[in-house]
């Protein structure tokens, strides 16, 4: 009797417990469901087509016929199926594996890495590189190593997202000053004169827009109240500046800039992989101490082939990056004179404004009838109101390819009343 007593109270309590886990779980799924509701009356509900080809101008995409024309990746130099690019990232496989299965200052450290970080730091004119497994984790790690609450670090308030993340995780004094704002900047820094160290932090090319960073004015402003500059260079490396080298040799200011983080997950082969160039005393606190270096696997060894082999071809040779601003001009003004708002000047990255979030993802899905590949991007991507399609040209990109872009806008257009 007392088992039987024993096992019917076990069971209540368990069948009792059981059904609380359940309800919660249901309860939490109803939270959800809501939440993704919401997302898809917005209009904002983010897809994801199928591709199934190498990435490059023409791809195959799943429900689609034939070869369409990718106007959206960050491929900007066409080297993500570049042949010497994918050969040196199959040569990597077969000599070093597939992956490390641990981290740089375990087992985690080939002579490739060292080789990569090298090529890098000549590249930007740096000391010294570090490798990340994304530009994202390069954000991540750096602020809260550099800055204590004895400092400050003033930012661009339309940043990048893991800038803002990174920043979040530094104790430093935080100012955010308005989008390219000189004189909102100046007064930033008159008010954190106070602090030891003084930190200006800004992407060279603004993602969402395609608008250049003022450098000149910023080392300008930095340099008379004692502050060291950093830019963010994913959207530039490699096809900015007479040589590719980015923002900071546009601008002419590559050696008035103390910090550079970039990617090799857009222009240099378009794999994965981040990095941070600067004083090697900075880059050798950041493999003591940051903590997405420390404990993430190494980057594996076909990504570090190809990207030296990307970086490798741009240290050879500027033609390449300098195939760039006519093809951009190209599009940009066919698609002015066909009365739409482009954002941003002079960058690959044109995004055509239009402003309403659903507006946004029905074009986007009406070019790809035409054989065109664009995504509309909307809130909380952009802010509300400012919803658009971003197009980005590529090396890769024919005369022809961009003008069957914009005529396959100009048609989507009218369709939609965006243009007469």
């Amino acid at each position: 009797k007392y088992d039987l007593l024993l096992a019917a109270l076990l069971i209540f309590v368990v069948s009792r417990g059981s059904y609380r886990g359940y309800a919660a779980a249901a309860q939490a799924r109803s939270v959800l469901e809501n939440e993704l509701a919401a997302i898809r009356a917005a209009g904002t509900w983010k897809g994801e087509r199928v591709i199934k080809s190498k990435q490059g101008a023409h791809i195959h995409v799943d429900g689609s016929r034939g070869d369409i024309l990718n106007f959206c990746a960050n491929n900007y130099l066409g080297l993500s199926s570049h042949p010497e690019v994918v050969q040196a990232g199959v040569d990597a496989l077969k000599m070093y594996g597939a992956g490390l299965s641990s981290v740089r200052f375990i087992c985690g450290t080939q002579d490739i890495h060292k080789d990569l970080e090298q090529k890098l730091a000549k590249f930007h004119e740096r000391e010294d590189c570090i490798l990340y497994a994304s530009c994202f984790d390069a954000n991540a790690g750096l602020f809260e190593v550099l800055l204590g609450p004895d400092d400050a670090v003033l930012s661009d308030e339309l940043n990048h997202a893991s800038i803002i993340d990174g920043i979040r995780l530094c104790r430093a004094k935080r100012f955010r000053y308005k989008h390219m704002d000189l004189n909102d900047l100046e007064d930033k820094l008159k008010e954190a004169e106070s602090s030891r160290l003084r930190l200006v932090v800004t992407d060279g090319v603004f993602s969402m827009d395609g608008d250049i960073a003022p450098l000149q004015g910023i080392c300008d402003l930095a340099e008379k109240y004692g502050a060291m500059v950093f830019i963010d260079e994913c959207h530039a490396t490699g096809f900015l500046g007479a040589r590719g080298r980015g923002t900071d040799e546009l601008l002419g200011v590559m050696d008035r800039v103390q910090i550079v983080n970039s990617t090799l997950g857009k222009a240099l082969g378009g794999a994965a992989g981040g990095y941070t160039v600067g004083p090697k005393p900075l880059i050798e606190l950041l493999r003591q101490r940051s903590r997405p270096y420390l404990f993430s696997n190494s980057l594996p060894p076909p990504v570090v082939g190809s990207a030296t082999r990307a970086v490798e071809l741009l240290l050879a040779s500027n033609e390449i990056a300098q195939s760039m601003a006519a093809k951009t001009m190209r599009f940009r003004n066919a698609m002015t004179q066909a009365g739409f708002t482009i954002s941003g000047a002079a960058h690959p990255i044109c995004p055509v404004m239009l402003g309403d979030a659903q507006l946004a993802s029905l074009m986007a899905d009406d070019m790809l009838n035409f054989g065109v590949y664009v995504i509309g991007f909307s809130y909380p991507v952009v802010p509300k109101g400012k919803a658009r399609i971003r197009v980005q040209i590529s090396a890769a990109h024919t005369d022809q390819d961009i003008d069957h872009c914009v005529d396959a806008f100009i048609q989507t257009g009218r369709k939609h009343g965006v243009i007469s």
